[in-house]
C-alpha cells in the first residue's frame, strides 16, 4: 500500500472552517504574511498553513467567507471536492504558484483534522516511526556580503549546519571563510526563480566559484544555460532542485537525472501529489531533504514531521522558527531535533 494509499480513505468530519493570519519580522529583511486554515470537527481542530508570498493574497482572502467544507469526507473525497472550489475568490493570486500553496494548507488541514479525529500520528497511520530531524540554517551573507552572521552563529553552536544562497557580489574571502568553517551543506544558488525579488542569473563565474568551493555540497537549483551546462552536467550527483518541482513530471523534466530533491509540500498542492513525488524518488534512488518558506504557524510543523518520517538525517532546511525571527536571542535549538512521543495529527 502507497502512502496516499494509507490515508486516502481516512475520515474526516469537518463542523467549521476558520483562518487565522500570522505576520512577523525575518532575518532576511522583510515582513512574512501568512494564513492558517482551520477545520474542526469532533471537538478538534486540523491545521494548514496558507505559505504564499503575496500579502495582497492574504489581504483578499480575509474579505471572503470561509470556505464551506462542512460534511464528512474521506481525504481523497475532499481533494476531488476541492478540484472544483476557486481558492482565490475573493480575487487574485498575484502568482501561479499560490494556488498550490493555498491548495496544500486546505488539504494539510484535513489531513491534520482527520488524524486528531482517528487520535493517531500521521505516522501511526503509514507505520513509520519518526527520528529525530537534522537541520541547517538558511540565511543570506546580507548587503554588502560578510560572513558575520555565519560565524556569530557557529560561535554559540560549533555543530550547527549551513544552507546560503551565493550571489555574484559574494567577495573571494567570503569563499574562503564559508570553506574553512566547514558547516555549509546546500547552496542554492536561485537559477529558476523568475519575477522574484530573489533572482539570481545564472553566472558561470559563480557557478564555478561554488562548485570549486564547495566540492560536496549540495547545489540547488542551478540554472542549465549553454555556460552553466558543462560545469553543471557532471556534476548532476550533487545537484538538487526546488523550484521548479511539483509533482513527479517536473522531475522527470529536469535537464539531468538529479541526485538530490528539495520537498516543499506546498509546492505539490495536493497530499497524492505529495506522496506520489517522495515514492518516486524513493525508487528513483533521489536523496530527498526538507525545505522550508518562513512558515510562522502549523506549516512548520508539518515539513519537520515529514522530514522525520522520510528524510530525518539530510540537511533540511526546516529549522525551528527562532532562527528566522530577528528578535530572538540564544540559546538556540540544536539539531537534531526531536518529534514528541505524544504527538497527534500533523504535529511534530
Amino acid at each position: 500500500m502507497s502512502a496516499y494509499d494509507a490515508i486516502s480513505d481516512l475520515t474526516v468530519t469537518v463542523e467549521s472552517v476558520a483562518r487565522r493570519r500570522y505576520s512577523a519580522a525575518t532575518t532576511s529583511g522583510f515582513e512574512r504574511t501568512t494564513t492558517e486554515f482551520r477545520l474542526a470537527g469532533e471537538g478538534v481542530t486540523g491545521r494548514g498553513e496558507d505559505v504564499g508570498y503575496d500579502a495582497a493574497d492574504h489581504d483578499a482572502l480575509a474579505a471572503t467567507d470561509p470556505i464551506d467544507l462542512e460534511g464528512e469526507w474521506t481525504i481523497a473525497e475532499l481533494s476531488a471536492v476541492l478540484d472544483e472550489r476557486d481558492l482565490f475568490a475573493g480575487g487574485g493570486p498575484e502568482r501561479e504558484s499560490a494556488r498550490a500553496y493555498r491548495r496544500w494548507a486546505v488539504e494539510s488541514a484535513a489531513l491534520d483534522l482527520g488524524l486528531r479525529q482517528a487520535g493517531v500520528s500521521l505516522g501511526e497511520r503509514l507505520g513509520i516511526e519518526p527520528d529525530p530531524v537534522r537541520f541547517v540554517v538558511s540565511t543570506r551573507l546580507g548587503d554588502p556580503p560578510t560572513t558575520d552572521r555565519v560565524e556569530e552563529l557557529l560561535a554559540l553552536d560549533a555543530d550547527l549546519e549551513f544552507k546560503l544562497d551565493p550571489t555574484p557580489d559574494w567577495p573571494s574571502e567570503a569563499f574562503v571563510r564559508l570553506r574553512e568553517t566547514d558547516a555549509v551543506r546546500v547552496l542554492d544558488l536561485k537559477g529558476w526563480y523568475e519575477g522574484t525579488d530573489v533572482d539570481v542569473p545564472a553566472d558561470p563565474e559563480l557557478y564555478r566559484d561554488v562548485l570549486a568551493a564547495f566540492p560536496t555540497a549540495v547545489v540547488e537549483d542551478a540554472a542549465f544555460t549553454p555556460e552553466t551546462t558543462p560545469l553543471l552536467e557532471p556534476q548532476a550527483d550533487r545537484l538538487a532542485f526546488d523550484y521548479p518541482i511539483d509533482g513527479v513530471e517536473s522531475l522527470r523534466a529536469l535537464p539531468v537525472e538529479p541526485g538530490w530533491c528539495n520537498v516543499k509540500p506546498s509546492r505539490f498542492g495536493t497530499l497524492e501529489s505529495l506522496f506520489e513525488t517522495i515514492a518516486y524518488c524513493e525508487r528513483e534512488g533521489i536523496t530527498m531533504y526538507g525545505g522550508g518558506q518562513f512558515e510562522l504557524a502549523s506549516g512548520r510543523t508539518a515539513i519537520q514531521t515529514l522530514a522525520a518520517l522520510y528524510y530525518p538525517d539530510a540537511p533540511n532546511d526546516v529549522a525551528p522558527g527562532a532562527f528566522n525571527d530577528p528578535d530572538a536571542s540564544p540559546p538556540y535549538p540544536t539539531s537534531p531535533i526531536a518529534p514528541a512521543d505524544a504527538a497527534v495529527g500533523f504535529e511534530f
